[in-house]
């Protein structure tokens, strides 16, 4: 039953080198979103949205 779920049994997971490519792309994913988050106008704007979190009246 099991070999029909999941394909015919051939392919039970990722090979080495599947699980190096999704870490290799993770990582670049990382690095863009960290540069996009750090930059002047993103890191401004975060840094208001904290402030005014901040300032709430209660």
């Amino acid at each position: 039953m099991r070999a029909r779920v999941c394909g015919g049994g051939k392919d039970a997971g990722m090979s080495t080198s599947e699980y190096a490519m999704g870490t290799i792309a993770a990582c670049a994913f990382a690095a863009v979103l960290y540069k996009v988050v750090t930059s002047g106008p993103v890191a401004a704007a975060l840094q208001g949205v904290v402030e005014k979190a901040l300032h709430a009246p209660f």
